[in-house]
């Protein structure tokens, strides 16, 4: 009997989170970076997202929880899915600098580096940065294929053949004033647009 596209989906689906369950595993474990007694921020959403989102580093919020985006980030980010009609469940989000430090660029590359590991079981048609740090750490990882990336803030570029990539600025500076609230949706909103031109699977 054969099987069907529904069931390999579902075997994709079970390998992503074991690989992500070990990543976690090796995160927790790791000792690269002088973080204490906290534990890693990590990444959460679909293990087998359309969009990942990536920030740089963690804030307090997150730290405290031990999850990305948690706080009013995330809850700022929810709005803004809900207003462009992207289904939550097509995201995951996670940062390069995974260990609550004091100075993120104290983060041991090797590190840094696990975040190619996560974009590649995840396997996500668009990559969105958030804020220039974060797009500065792309660059400088060695993900198979990938083209540099430029600072062109809400601008589609190409990261690999099969990977699409958004700079947007980072969400935890668009919250407060109404400025930068402005910029960050004038960017933003190229998500939208993006997704609705997604073919379905």
């Amino acid at each position: 009997m054969p099987i069907t596209d529904d069931e390999i989906r579902e075997k994709y689906l079970e390998r992503a989170i074991r690989e992500l369950n070990a990543l976690t595993r090796e995160l927790q474990g790791c000792t690269l970076c002088d973080r204490g007694q906290l534990m890693p921020v990590l990444g959460s959403g679909h293990p087998q997202a359309d969009i990942m989102l990536v920030k740089h580093a963690p804030v307090l919020s997150e730290i405290e929880e031990g999850v990305a985006f948690y706080g009013r980030a995330g809850g700022a980010l929810m709005k803004s899915l809900k207003r462009l009609a992207i289904d939550p469940l097509a995201v995951y989000g996670t940062l390069c600098v995974k260990c609550p430090l004091s100075d993120p660029s104290e983060a041991d590359f090797a590190c840094v580096s696990r975040l190619v590991e996560e974009i590649e079981i995840v396997q996500p048609r668009i990559v969105v940065m958030m804020g220039e740090d974060a797009l500065a750490t792309l660059n400088e990882l060695e993900i198979p294929l990938a083209q540099p990336l430029r600072a062109r803030v809400g601008e589609l570029q190409r990261l690999t053949p099969a990977i699409d990539a958004l700079l947007v600025p980072n969400i935890d500076d668009s919250l407060d004033e109404q400025r930068a609230k402005r910029a960050f949706w004038a960017a933003f909103r190229t998500l939208g647009e993006w997704y609705e031109a997604q073919p379905p699977y």
